[in-house]
């Protein structure tokens, strides 16, 4: 026969110690969902003041940990390497990242008008025209809208990508080189080209009318998407409505971006009515124009290859596009 084994018994002190145990349990509250933090990136005068400015950035459901930065491209390096969780950039820049294995997504943004991206040229250049370019030397930046544009105007007017030198320089550089003569020519959008013309007496010789979409693209991570949806469309839902709220008070937008930027306002004055920022959704029309321009910059050898951009653009974020006036 089996061995049988008394059950232990339990004593009433056990008993007792084992009520005690489990209502102390039951008395411990469940720990608080720990509060959202959104990473986000933005230039000087930018995303951050423009909220603050239009009253749109009040009474977060959740908390912004902002960072500046000089330009897009580090923007966009930040949220490759997760240090990011949100930022912005232009539509080719988008592009070269998301090519190059970046794990991001665009899931709104601004168009603006495309003639608010120009070449420019000094005073006394003898250019006149983009027929002019011919081996001439050209300043942008490279894998961005600079050398877009630069490439889109030299095939409009029928010259061979290979006829003209291009200068991969940021806007900062490119300026000095442009003033000091160096380069022939510069592709560059606004405020710049505001500032070159009104400051610098630079004339435009083209723009970006019909040939780029000009549109710039709030960017997340695919881990924010995955982990903080809600802050991140709440905060796309603001910058919304704050760039609509610019549209109707230029004047107040460029007085309190110029304060702290210490740009001239005219020349903010002038950028933010050349540009005519509106915010958009991710909708077919934005697929096709964004996909066109891919397309174009494959072919000029800006892109290493054919993307497929309805798998870095984001429709899911879009609800009806806010209308602007």
């Amino acid at each position: 026969m089996p061995l049988r084994f008394p059950a232990p018994r339990l004593t009433r002190r056990r008993a007792a110690a084992g009520l005690a145990a489990a209502l102390a349990l039951s008395a411990v509250p469940s720990r608080a969902a720990e509060p959202v933090v959104l990473r986000v990136g933005d230039q000087k005068g930018g995303n951050r003041s423009l909220l603050e400015i239009s009253g749109f950035g009040k009474d977060l459901p959740y908390t912004i940990a902002w960072s500046e930065f000089p330009a897009a491209a580090p923007i966009l390096e930040a949220l490759n390497a997760g240090a990011l969780d949100v930022g912005y950039t232009g539509d080719l820049s988008l592009l070269t990242a998301y090519a190059a294995g970046a794990p991001i997504k665009a899931i709104g943004g601004t168009k603006s008008d495309p003639r608010s991206q120009a070449i420019l040229v000094r005073q006394d250049s003898p250019i006149r025209s983009a027929a002019d370019l011919r081996a001439k030397r050209l300043a942008g930046t490279r894998g961005g809208w600079g050398q877009f544009l630069i490439d889109a105007t030299l095939e409009k007017a029928g010259i061979k990508l290979e006829d003209a030198t291009f200068a991969a320089l940021n806007p900062v550089d490119a300026k000095v080189a442009l003033v000091a003569g160096s380069v022939d020519a510069w592709a560059v959008w606004e405020p710049y080209v505001s500032f070159a013309t009104l400051k610098d007496k630079a004339r435009v010789i083209a723009d970006g009318e019909g040939l780029t979409p000009t549109i710039t693209f709030i960017v997340a991570s695919d881990s924010a998407i995955a982990t903080k949806r809600a802050a991140v469309q709440d905060l796309l839902e603001r910058l919304n409505k704050a760039r609509l709220w610019s549209l109707d008070h230029l004047d107040t937008y460029a007085r309190s971006t110029a304060a702290l930027t210490r740009m001239p306002e005219d020349v903010l004055r002038a950028a933010y009515g050349a540009q005519r920022s509106s915010p958009i959704g991710i909708d077919d029309g934005v697929v096709q124009e964004t996909q066109a321009a891919s397309d174009r910059a494959t072919r000029y050898g800006i892109l290493g290859k054919r993307l497929d951009v309805s798998r870095v653009l984001d429709r899911s974020f879009t609800a009806p596009a806010p209308n602007a006036n």
